[in-house]
């Protein structure tokens, strides 16, 4: 079986406090931590039981898992695993760097948002550098905010053609088509964020062959519904894997709709659909528009998905 799993455990503490963020914000108490790193260590000692699947994980924490050494062993270690195909986390990046030399580059990618206010430009691009120098996958983004734009361009400019840098539309806030057209100059497919995608009923692969897990092993569609389909650990969510339309009348946020199978988001990110990398990556827009459009790299007619 190939399985698509998106891992969410209980911690919720971060390093950053930025306005925007909808997750959680607390500070996880060493107990909370413990409980963490020991969910964490159950799900990783399951995925390296499953010899005869093939599963691709993504880690998406409430918090920053990256600053905590048990999500970077982890990931170092799954990345080993012959089974697995690809080993991603989300991150803001502030962690250190060199434990990536422990990982294997053709299976470990990165999911980085930058978020100024909360860390120096300069800073946060020097660590792009050094995941680069790793060999290790990665894509860029920023919150799509006004105050933002600036930061955006001037990291754009700076980045490696090659490397993706994502935008994603703020929540709650409405974009002119002027606006909207400053964003998508600098990611082709700020039209797949700007509007949330109608998904009443349409057939997603969530619930088939991609499956959110908490800590507690509870299996979901995905994070955004809490309709439960078993347990990871004790093999009851398997009975329930099965083609289902989503539940939900909107999608809006780019883990859920990217596995919508009325978008066409797993040829335009095949090979990178959890690290969130494009087939081919646009870079700078304007360096390469015959091969945007030929993969879809251009925005999306907004929200009529």
């Amino acid at each position: 079986m190939d399985l698509t799993l998106l891992y969410r455990g209980p911690l919720a503490s971060c390093d950053y406090d930025c306005p925007y963020c909808p997750f959680a914000k607390r500070r996880d108490t060493p107990a909370q931590l413990r409980t963490d790193r020991a969910a964490l260590g159950r799900f990783a000692d399951w995925a390296r039981q499953q010899s005869g699947d093939r599963l691709s994980l993504l880690f998406t924490p409430w918090g920053e898992g990256l600053v905590r050494s048990w999500y970077r062993d982890t990931l170092a270690a799954l990345s080993h695993e012959r089974h697995i195909e690809r080993v991603a986390i989300q991150t803001n990046l502030s962690c250190r760097t060199d434990w990536l030399a422990d990982a294997d580059p053709d299976t470990l990618a990165l999911w980085c948002t930058y978020h100024p206010g909360q860390t120096p430009y300069d800073r946060f691009l020097r660590k792009t550098r050094e995941v680069a120098a790793h060999g290790v996958r990665f894509s860029v983004g920023v919150v799509g905010l006004p105050e933002h734009l600036e930061d955006a361009g001037r990291l754009r400019a700076a980045l490696p053609g090659h490397v993706y840098l994502w935008v994603n539309a703020a929540e709650g806030h409405t974009y002119t088509d002027a606006e909207a057209e400053q964003w998508t100059a600098l990611d082709p497919l700020f039209g797949y964020s700007r509007h949330p995608h109608r998904s009443a009923g349409l057939p997603c692969r969530t619930g088939e062959s991609v499956i959110s897990v908490d800590g507690d092993g509870t299996v979901r569609r995905c994070h955004f519904v809490r309709a439960e389909l078993g347990n990871l650990y004790d093999g009851s969510y398997r009975a329930a894997l099965a083609p289902r339309g989503c539940p939900l009348a909107v999608c809006d946020c780019h883990i859920g709709y990217v596995h919508l199978e009325t978008l066409p988001l797993y040829d335009v990110f095949a090979g990178g659909v959890l690290e969130r990398i494009p087939a081919a990556a646009p870079g700078n827009p304007a360096s390469a528009p015959d091969g945007a459009r030929v993969l879809g790299l251009v925005a999306a007619p907004p929200g009529r998905h």
